[in-house]
């Protein structure tokens, strides 16, 4: 099974003519050459070369031995059959657990820090691996890893071994005449939601060190660029572009040329591999540093996974966020790391190097993102609020947001409900897919009781922060025989009931907890923040004792009285 779900580019076959495969290097130049001897002649070609054939294309460059996967390895096909594999089988990931302690990752960038000061090196890609027993079918494991990110995606089945790649990054792209590089370098965490998250986003745009360490990379490629191009035409037209990814931004730059008439594919690959940003700079002196510090091949992570498809297009990534499968060994392999300059320390790495590894503990998005309104004798009171979050959220999971359609659904609705007072959920799919339902609103009898939940949310769930069909932790700490349940976090804050917001009345003032204490920003509670009717406050469990009165508050229901109790027999 090869496929390829690069951004503009979809393969997926079985239709295999030639393997071609180059274990030693002084093998690795002459597969390239008959791989493009068939690409000229009309075949497509698909493979990798491994991050360990780098001195094929200069012998100064310096690896680690023991690599278990071929150096370069391509299958070539005359067409494709652009099949479909929905289906797959069961897999079971064990724990991920990496190969080195956390005090020897900062030795390790202390090293660095010391080769820096010496001038060997201004910057250093230093990688680790993490390793988890794998069972079961690969191909329903990229599926799943493939549905959290898009960008540069393939899954190669060699046999024994299997490759499974969510690249974000481009390598290269070679079209007649042009060549285009896009580096990655820089990383920050997502926010929780769409404030936090742009926050983080521009953060990352303002900071130095990360536009230090991308701008090296830039400069190396520029370099490495150059060797080849026709002079005068390498070019950087985008400089320190922030992109978004399920897990993390990331920041890139662009840098194109144009190759003379006789630039052969081994010609490229001799000039970039492997691709400056998972080396470091200079080339030669930090690949032998990150040998000495690395105690195993990176095999093909941190080298290229790509294909050519005929009419002159090579399209390459960096083998990043790529899982390498041994079938025979049952173990999966996920290499991860980034780049070490003197700013770096020792702990923000190593946060780094944790958070580009969530991926693979991370579950697609599956959830429809979901509205209740207030329909009240044929209007929608706080409709914009309403809207104006789905938003929000729609662009924080990157979903499809069709807000002419779902306004057009909303007032063709209401025209069928001119009087009294319903609740109506609205739903939107990822892919902009529109549900509506509208339920009369019944009177409940106030003072509602309610109670406190008797474990602690966790602030950092993203999912508090957005309004969608994916419940399940509210639905683990409600209390059964209650109308609803207090939620407070891993502080001992207060955060909200699982279907409206807390008011506290506290000394005569009206208070609500902070956004950041895990909670959904509720319509109703946003007005009566715009309308400084309540102001925010960190609230604990001892501020419910004081206060002369709670309330839960909701768009659809305005105030309830709240009258909360902690177990059954106070009731």
């Amino acid at each position: 099974m090869i496929a390829i779900d690069f951004k503009d580019f979809h393969l997926h076959t079985n239709q295999v003519e030639e393997i071609l495969a180059a274990k030693k290097l002084d093998e690795v130049k002459p597969l390239l050459e008959k791989v493009e001897s068939l690409w000229k002649k009309g075949f497509y070609a698909v493979g990798f070369v491994s991050y360990e054939a780098g001195p094929a294309f200069d012998p100064k460059l310096m690896v680690n031995k023991d690599n278990k996967l071929p150096l370069a390895w391509f299958a070539v096909f005359r067409e494709p059959d652009h099949m479909t594999k929905n289906e797959f089988g069961d897999y079971q990931v064990g724990k991920w657990e990496p190969d080195c302690s956390r005090e020897t990752y900062q030795q390790a960038i202390q090293t660095i820090h010391d080769a820096i000061a010496r001038g060997d090196t201004y910057q250093v890609n230093h990688t680790i691996r993490m390793h988890a027993e794998f069972h079961g079918d690969a191909w329903g494991f990229y599926r799943h890893l493939a549905s959290l990110q898009s960008g540069y995606n393939a899954c190669l089945d060699t046999g024994d071994f299997q490759i499974l790649s969510v690249s974000p990054e481009l390598f290269f792209r070679w079209e007649q005449d042009q060549l285009i590089t896009r580096p990655m370098k820089g990383t920050a965490k997502r926010g929780r939601y769409q404030q936090e998250d742009d926050l983080r986003a521009r953060q990352l745009l303002a900071s130095a060190k990360d536009r230090a360490e991308n701008l090296m990379i830039v400069d190396l490629l520029r370099n490495d660029m150059g060797k080849i191009a026709v002079p005068g035409t390498v070019h950087v037209p985008d400089l320190f572009t922030v992109e978004q990814y399920p897990t993390l931004w990331t920041m890139t730059s662009t840098i194109n040329a144009k190759t003379p008439p006789t630039t052969t594919l081994t010609d490229i690959f001799t000039a970039l591999f492997p691709c400056g940003s998972i080396t470091g700079a200079p080339k030669r002196k930090t690949m032998e540093l990150i040998t000495s510090l690395e105690q195993s091949p990176r095999e093909v992570y941190c080298g290229t996974i790509g294909y050519l498809k005929p009419g002159a297009e090579a399209v390459f990534n960096v083998g990043i966020r790529t899982v390498f499968i041994d079938q025979r060994r049952n173990k999966a392999t996920y290499g991860v790391g980034g780049g070490i300059t003197w700013d770096s320390t020792s702990g923000g790495e190593y946060e780094e190097v944790i958070t580009k590894a969530k991926i693979l503990a991370s579950k697609p998005y599956t959830h429809q993102l979901l509205e209740s309104i207030r329909l009240e004798n044929g209007t929608y009171p706080l409709l914009e609020k309403h809207l104006n979050r789905m938003n929000e959220s729609a662009n924080y999971f990157a979903y499809a947001f069709p807000e002419e359609e779902i306004r057009s659904q909303l007032a063709l609705l209401s025209s069928k409900y001119p009087s009294g007072v319903y609740k109506v959920r609205l739903l939107v799919s990822s892919k902009g897919e529109i549900e509506l339902q509208a339920e009369a609103l019944k009177n409940i009898v106030q003072p509602v009781i309610t109670t406190l939940a008797k474990t602690p949310i966790s602030s950092e769930n993203i999912f508090l922060y957005h309004k969608t069909t994916n419940r399940q932790m509210y639905e683990e700490l409600k209390v059964a025989g209650y109308f609803d349940t207090l939620l407070w976090n891993e502080r001992g804050e207060l955060t909200e009931f699982t279907i409206g917001n807390l008011v506290l009345e506290l000394d005569g003032k009206l208070v609500t907890p902070y956004r950041d204490a895990g909670l959904l920003a509720g319509v109703m509670r946003a007005s009566l923040l715009e309308f400084g009717e309540v102001e925010e406050r960190v609230l604990y469990r001892e501020d419910l004792e004081r206060a002369s009165c709670i309330w839960l508050v909701n768009s659809v229901r305005g105030w309830i009285k709240v009258k909360l109790v902690y177990d059954k027999e106070r009731l």
